[in-house]
């Protein structure tokens, strides 16, 4: 097979299933934002630094700028769109309005995703867990202070759930 044969895949994005070909090369973040249109997955620095782009690939946060869509093939994948539930925002997305956890909002996707599989896995986390946590997401714009009281808050509301 040669790089710009394409492959055919199959993903669950957000509950709901896709068929699609594409070439082997083409990034996972590419590929929910060109092929799907699921503009949330926002890149930043493409070699996995900043976070901008993290999505839950069967529920783990990845880096979907270092992930080939083909290597998703069968795979489960959940964007920031995915978040929002039939009663509103997600309680993690709430935390974020009330305690103004965001400035431009450009790292905001990747820190929610990473966020949510952090309080799955750490229900009620201290201060210094959720910056840790934080840690791998770089955002510009604020001193992270209210990006922590939001996830606290969230953890808080959630009750272990969510």
């Amino acid at each position: 097979m040669d790089a710009t044969q394409a492959v055919a895949i199959r993903v669950t994005v957000n509950g709901e299933r896709y068929e699609r070909s594409v070439e082997p090369r083409l990034l996972l973040s590419d590929f929910l934002r060109q092929e799907l249109g699921l503009s949330g997955t926002h890149v930043g620095c493409e070699h996995g630094v900043c976070g901008a782009c993290t999505v839950l690939l069967d529920g783990q946060p990845v880096r979907a700028c270092l992930v080939f869509a083909v290597q998703a093939d069968g795979s489960s994948i959940g964007t920031v769109e995915g978040l929002e539930r039939d009663d509103g925002l997600h309680p993690l997305q709430a935390a974020f309005k009330e305690a103004h956890g965001l400035q431009c909002g450009f790292c905001t996707p990747g820190i929610l995703m990473t966020m949510v599989a952090f309080l799955d896995e750490v229900p009620d986390p201290t201060e210094l867990e959720v910056r840790e946590a934080l840690s791998g997401n770089l955002c510009r714009c604020t001193g992270y202070q209210k990006i922590v009281e939001a996830v606290e808050a969230a953890a808080a509301g959630l009750g272990g759930k969510p």
